[in-house]
């Protein structure tokens, strides 16, 4: 997922007249991922000039959005690749018989334990709650500071439209079980919003009005990135969500062939160091990390659901969030 200051999102544009001729690549992603300061361009540039290709990337809000929006297209999509997803996210898709086999071999150099007959994962990270060190002096350690303490502001996203709001649900069942309709309760006394996405939440954090967002253990990388070392991740004892991002080749892929040497070129040094420096995610495979990765606070347990228990349990979990900040 791309942390970004700013939202200036674009699609990138279909074949033009002097490349007629050229097979066209479309790839459903993410809206950050395609933003000015995402990877897709020059991810997009850097597939161009081997494949001799055009590549259509079309930006759509978040990963839960891509997977409704192909579930609404079926055969009429023009999708030949879904990238934005994530593990969570797969049986869904799976089910639904969206996606085909890629074919492709594990990686020997593989950094995330995790691999798939029909995703491939091409980044990683956890999910945390960002807070201004400069503000908050003593962060919450633990799942139940961060609940309990009565002066804090919080601002996260909604797990019906966004992947971090899905992970912060599985998060919170993962740590309280049959008690997640209590801290769904409590973390409503401190939310100051549920916004649709991941970039509006951000941004009402960045401008002071919440104390903390929910994000990405990786995303003070960005403000190192920029010299801003106010902000950090609350690393929790209790554990954080992992997320692990997946691309696929759609069921319906015009393009199949092409779709699979894009998924191969995501996990290539080039395009790893590309993610790693853009989207603000650690790498799928094992390369040097960047210096300011070397900053930020690791995560010291990981939590997650199979993708089978997410898919069997997703809606009874949504309707107790609903239930519990609608009281």
């Amino acid at each position: 997922m791309l942390f970004t200051l700013f939202s200036i999102l674009f699609i990138v544009g279909p074949a033009t007249a002097t490349a007629k001729d050229k097979p066209i690549l479309t790839v459903y992603t993410y809206s950050s991922f395609v933003s000015e300061w995402g990877p897709g361009s020059q991810i997009k540039e850097n597939f161009e000039a081997k494949c001799d290709c055009i590549v259509n990337m079309v930006s759509i809000d978040d990963g839960v959005m891509i997977l409704n929006r192909l579930r609404l297209e079926g055969n009429r999509t023009k999708a030949d690749v879904i990238l934005g997803l994530d593990t969570n996210l797969i049986s869904i898709a799976k089910q639904a018989k969206l996606v085909q086999s890629h074919d492709i071999v594990k990686p020997t150099n593989l950094a995330v334990d995790w691999w798939d007959g029909q995703f491939i994962p091409y980044d990683y990270s956890y999910f945390a709650f960002i807070y201004n060190q400069e503000k908050i002096s003593s962060p919450p350690t633990n799942f139940a500071e961060l609940l309990d303490n009565p002066d804090w502001k919080i601002v996260y996203q909604d797990p019906r439209t966004s992947t971090p709001g899905l992970g912060l649900l599985l998060w919170i069942n993962k740590i309280y079980g049959e008690n997640a309709p209590l801290a769904w309760k409590k973390l409503a006394q401190h939310t100051v919003t549920v916004t649709k996405g991941w970039s509006e939440s951000y941004g009402l954090f960045l401008k002071g009005e919440a104390d903390f967002v929910l994000s990405y253990s990786t995303s003070p990388v960005v403000h190192i990135n920029d010299g801003d070392h106010r902000y950090k991740a609350a690393i929790f004892s209790d554990g954080n969500y992992e997320q692990i991002e997946v691309a696929a080749i759609t069921q319906y892929a015009k393009q199949p062939d092409l779709a699979k040497q894009f998924l191969m070129f995501l996990l290539t040094p080039q395009s790893q160091q590309i993610l790693m420096n853009k989207n603000i995610m650690y790498p799928a495979i094992s390369i040097d990390l960047p210096a300011a990765y070397q900053e930020i606070n690791p995560v010291t347990k990981a939590l997650s659901f199979s993708a089978d228990d997410v898919a069997r349990y997703q809606k009874i979990w949504i309707k107790q969030w609903q239930d519990a900040v609608s009281q």
